[in-house]
């Protein structure tokens, strides 16, 4: 099989790449720069349709993805990719099987997530990038491609999850926002497996996460000591937590940085949200990797906070 795989020099899609040549496909690479194996075939998102000539299934990981300031500016640089780039790229598909990464942050905010399945209602986001997701991926269920939904993905190349939580800890602590709650996290090599399994699964949505949820503090904590930091998890009240999301995006409205602190980086750590796995796995793919595995490859790194 010739699998395409688009975001392939990012972190999950090169993963998805890895994985794919290792069962025996061959990998062509639409991007805008080389994946990590394969054959590369420029691509950008946001204003072309991509080359995808001889291709016999397309895995979709290429996204615009962070907490950008609010704005008008940010939410059309995100959506020319995740909602026009993914239009673009079920029509250079014609018909061919489209495994499309999406997130569980297009799930409502407002509603409990303790136990999360496919059908949770998927609207009142928090930011430009659970908006735009939850609409790229509405097309991509509309021309019947296969929607997986994982949740705070981590492994070995993670350049958003982890090293943001890193570089929150100040003077030998790291403030949380809220109570210690259970939380999904998706290791990469799980999500990587579903995305080549998925190509012959019937089209839908399917939630990708780790077999059991996590305790917040927990695995925060184990993560810390895992690359080096003795820091100390405190807990800030949830409704201070709020305020300063608030006022932190109401500073980045008028500087375009990315805010320190915003509601949905709060809603994503405060309240339980736990997927429920139950479609995926009657399709016959099961979680083999946990962040155990992960931290038990971690090399601690020689500092102390």
């Amino acid at each position: 099989m010739r699998i395409a795989v688009t975001g392939a020099s990012g972190f999950c899609g090169g993963h998805v790449a890895r994985a794919a040549a290792a069962s025996g496909a061959s990998v062509v690479c639409p991007g805008r720069r080389p994946g990590p194996l394969g054959e590369h075939r420029f691509w950008d998102a946001a204003v072309a349709v991509p080359d995808l000539s001889g291709v016999d299934a397309v895995v979709h990981c290429a996204a615009a993805v962070g907490d950008p300031a609010p704005g008008p500016r940010a939410e059309a640089a995100m959506r020319a990719v995740n909602v026009a780039g993914t239009a673009r790229l079920l029509r250079a598909a014609a018909g061919r099987p489209v495994v499309w990464v999406s997130s569980a942050s297009v799930y409502d905010p407002r509603r409990d997530r303790s136990r999360v399945t496919e059908d949770h209602p998927r609207a009142h986001h928090l930011g430009a990038y659970g908006r735009t997701k939850a609409e790229g991926e509405a097309l991509a269920l509309a021309a019947g491609a296969v929607v997986l939904r994982p949740r705070a993905v981590y492994g070995p190349g993670d350049t958003q999850l982890l090293p943001r939580l890193l570089s929150r800890v100040r003077a030998g602590t790291l403030f949380l926002p809220g109570p210690d709650v259970r939380l999904s996290l998706t290791a990469v090599e799980n999500l990587a497996e579903a995305c080549l399994a998925a190509v012959g699964w019937p089209p839908g949505a399917y939630n990708v996460a780790d077999a059991e949820p996590y305790g917040r503090d927990a695995a925060v904590t184990a993560v810390l000591r895992a690359h080096g930091l003795r820091a100390r998890v405190r807990r800030l009240p949830l409704p201070l937590a709020a305020a300063a999301a608030r006022a932190a995006e109401s500073a980045a409205r008028f500087t375009g940085a990315e805010p320190a602190l915003s509601r949905y980086a709060v809603d994503q750590l405060a309240h339980p949200v736990v997927l429920d796995l139950a479609r995926a796995r009657s399709r016959g793919w099961a979680p083999g990797r946990c962040l155990e595995d992960y931290l038990a490859g971690v090399r601690p790194v020689s500092r102390r906070c």
